[in-house]
């Protein structure tokens, strides 16, 4: 979110809040990137927004419930107030329950509680008949930017070909091997995985989709992929590759707001051509 909305989206998040009897005095920002995400105390809630055009908050809200019904390991919404999506000044805001980390913290998940939670997600999730995309419309969406060279001037043109080339022989190769799809996460990578006192538990539901159960277990750290039974570890080595050549070309987007973005970017590059023999 640019920089100059952020005050608004916060006192949008904070009246919201007000209006529906929880006290919101002061709001800490957790994450800042196509959406605001806030812990608002001392009702201690956590509050996303996102401009009024940002289309999937009904779905994210509607998907928490069924997948917390089912016993998924998801967050969930604050209990408090009826779950819903919140309009106001221009923006959406949902609420949701805030987890406190456990004490001591820590350093990172370990690979087979990851794995673990991440299976219990993929068979909580197939057991519910959700209209969503398939992966590889999120492979459209990356092949799309990158023609867009407005979108990506910064982006070299060997670099640009390189990903063109990925993405679309990855695509292919990985529909061609006929795997079992089901409904998945879409981007369980750690940054949407929160250690709380309960275990791990999942966020961040707007990328949804289908695909096979690799494509999700690409965005994992490699360790959980090994305690995970019964995966295709040649069709796991494809999707990483090809979720690279997707994070990667969201990272030359002029408009990314990852911190150290483009520097990741160059970095990915060299580790998609190291991967393809291309060093």
């Amino acid at each position: 979110m640019q920089a100059s909305e952020v005050p608004r989206a916060v006192a949008a998040a904070r009246s919201i809040a007000s209006s529906l009897g929880l006290t919101a005095d002061d709001a800490i920002v957790l994450q800042d990137s196509n959406r605001l995400t806030l812990r608002l105390l001392p009702c201690d809630v956590l509050a996303r927004v996102a401009p009024v055009a940002h289309q999937a908050a009904r779905f994210e809200v509607d998907l928490a419930q069924r997948l917390v019904e089912a016993g998924c390991p998801v967050a969930a919404l604050d209990p408090r107030v009826e779950p819903r999506v919140h309009e106001r000044d221009g923006y959406v805001v949902t609420l949701w329950t805030y987890y406190e980390p456990p004490t001591p913290q820590p350093h990172a998940l370990p690979p087979a509680d990851y794995a673990d939670a991440l299976a219990r997600l993929h068979t909580g999730m197939r057991t519910l008949d959700v209209p969503t995309p398939r992966f590889t419309d999120r492979v459209e969406q990356a092949q799309q930017l990158l023609a867009n060279r407005d979108r990506t001037p910064a982006l070299a043109d060997a670099d640009r070909e390189l990903l063109g080339d990925t993405l679309r022989n990855l695509s292919r190769a990985i529909g061609e091997r006929r795997a079992p799809e089901q409904l998945l996460h879409g981007e369980p990578h750690p940054g949407n995985v929160l250690s709380t006192k309960s275990g791990p538990l999942f966020i961040d539901l707007e990328t949804c989709c289908r695909g096979p159960v690799e494509f999700d277990l690409a965005h994992a750290p490699e360790e959980v992929g090994e305690h995970s039974p019964g995966i295709d570890q040649d069709l796991l080595r494809e999707c990483r590759i090809l979720v690279l050549a997707m994070i990667t070309t969201w990272r030359w987007d002029r408009d990314d707001q990852l911190p150290n973005g483009r520097q990741l970017g160059t970095e990915w590059l060299g580790q998609i051509r190291a991967a393809l023999g291309r060093g």
